[in-house]
């Protein structure tokens, strides 16, 4: 982890990016309601025969997959807020160097610089 170093990110940046991080967990909460309510419905309604119960269960795997993506990106994102909260954001983890502004930009809740995602990528293929 990066000590206490000083971000070359300026307070209006940091306070884009917390508020960007934000609106996309307000968003990912919204969205992760609205599944389990749907996956809820998929579970109450009763299936008359196979193709039926087979379309349900697709359909309730399938908001249910959705949902570990969308909760994987929730933690990924209340992670960053954490680490704006320490000032450690805009820093990889793994280096310690700062992460590329555009990198920031796209990807908000990104933890590794570039460099560190696609080793550690390779790394675990």
């Amino acid at each position: 982890m990066p000590s206490k170093a000083k971000t070359a990110l300026t307070k209006k940046e940091l306070d884009e990016y917390r508020k960007k991080l934000t609106v996309r967990r307000n968003e990912l909460v919204h969205k992760l309601s609205e599944f389990r309510s749907e996956s809820k419905q998929v579970e109450t309604d009763i299936a008359q025969d196979l193709a039926d119960k087979a379309e349900s269960s697709y359909t309730k795997e399938f908001l249910l997959s959705m949902s570990d993506a969308e909760r994987s990106e929730l933690l990924h994102i209340d992670a960053a807020l954490k680490r704006l909260d320490k000032r450690e954001y805009g820093h990889c983890m793994m280096c310690q160097k700062e992460i590329s502004k555009k990198r920031l930009t796209y990807l908000p809740w990104a933890p590794l610089c570039i460099e560190c995602e696609e080793k550690a990528e390779t790394d675990v293929v």
